[in-house]
């Protein structure tokens, strides 16, 4: 989209990142978080309106929400873990309900085809957390470009990063217009919104870092490819250590392998996995202290509902963190850890 700053940089990221996604347009931001919101605004939602999300869900996503002045409404998860529980979507939808913003931690795309397809049923729009998914798809279709808008994280450790930013993804043009303006102060018009009719933000991704995510980006096929190499290793030396089970991916599926990821069915596995992190193997639980998002102290003023397939579906979630730089010392390193953590903790020790 144009920018009357004159940003080449971010505006050829733009245009790279729009062909390397096969979309119509890509805007680039300041942070994964600020896409959230920008998409949000975007899609209209506001003032007194509610967005169904996952109770599995990092923060960020309910800070995006919240920051709209809409009300976060999580939803349970899936039977089998994997995903939102699709009725518990259909009992939460109102009249009141704007959109759906499934997550897709870990790089996992669970439910999204199944999902979308009742919120198009439904009147409603679907913003894409895919912060972590950059390269997973779903049947053939690329995280991101499934929903109405798509957005994306390119913050150090992301598979394509450039030490801060982001970007949001969309085939509509009056979407992509409104997150253009808004990002920049409203300086330039949407449909129905002049240029300076509104107010906005300032939510652009600066010149330096635009140049270093267009470098990065070229080696996009290849941060996947590698990523997804690494998962495969690492299941295969954890191998069938008792107490952990693969979650592999639904049929269909294709991870990007931003972490290797299990099930603990260890006693007190959240314990479990910050142990494994204080012996040195990084791990959503353990180390960044994920938590259901209705139980997370800063979402009690929410009044949130109990969704407890969600809050077990986190607690018993190791999800490793991998990075380009991760070695394949590193792997056995860390394989050797969790298989030694986890036979002293079934053995009680």
């Amino acid at each position: 989209m144009p920018d009357p700053a004159g940003r080449a940089e971010a505006a050829a990221l733009e245009a790279e990142l729009a062909t390397v996604h096969g979309v119509r347009h890509a805007i680039a931001v300041s942070s994964g978080t600020a896409a959230l919101h920008t998409a949000l605004v975007a899609c209209g939602v506001g003032p007194g309106d509610e967005v169904l999300l996952p109770a599995a869900t990092v923060i960020m996503t309910v800070s995006a929400v919240t920051a709209v002045g809409a009300r976060p409404v999580f939803v349970d998860a899936a039977e089998d873990g994997r995903g939102m529980d699709l009725a518990d979507v259909a009992a939460k939808t109102t009249e009141r309900t704007r959109a759906i913003v499934p997550v897709h931690l870990a790089g996992r795309t669970d439910g999204l085809i199944d999902l979308v397809a009742y919120a198009q049923s439904a009147g409603l729009h679907v913003v894409e957390d895919a912060c972590q998914a950059q390269g997973s798809t779903t049947r053939g279709r690329t995280a991101g470009t499934v929903g109405s808008i798509g957005c994306f994280s390119l913050k150090d450790g992301k598979i394509i990063s450039c030490g801060e930013g982001g970007y949001l993804l969309t085939d509509e043009d009056d979407l992509a217009a409104r997150a253009a303006a808004y990002r920049t102060h409203w300086l330039t018009p949407a449909p129905g919104a002049p240029a300076a009719s509104r107010r906005g933000m300032n939510y652009r991704l600066a010149e330096p870092l635009a140049a270093l995510a267009r470098h990065n980006l070229k080696a996009l096929d290849q941060a996947v490819a590698r990523r997804r190499e690494q998962a495969r290793q690492l299941y295969d030396l954890v191998g069938d250590t008792p107490g952990l089970t693969v979650h592999a991916p639904a049929p269909g599926d294709a991870p990007n392998g931003y972490s290797a990821l299990w099930r603990v069915d260890l006693d007190r596995p959240r314990d479990f996995s910050t142990r494994l992190a204080e012996a040195g193997v990084a791990n959503s639980v353990g180390t960044y202290r994920l938590r259901a998002a209705h139980q997370h102290p800063a979402c009690q003023d929410l009044s949130p509902a109990d969704c407890p397939r969600a809050a077990e579906t986190v607690d018993r979630m190791l999800a490793v963190t991998l990075q380009q730089q991760t070695t394949e010392a590193d792997l056995h390193r860390f394989a050797e850890t969790i298989q030694r953590a986890a036979k002293s903790w079934a053995e009680g020790r």
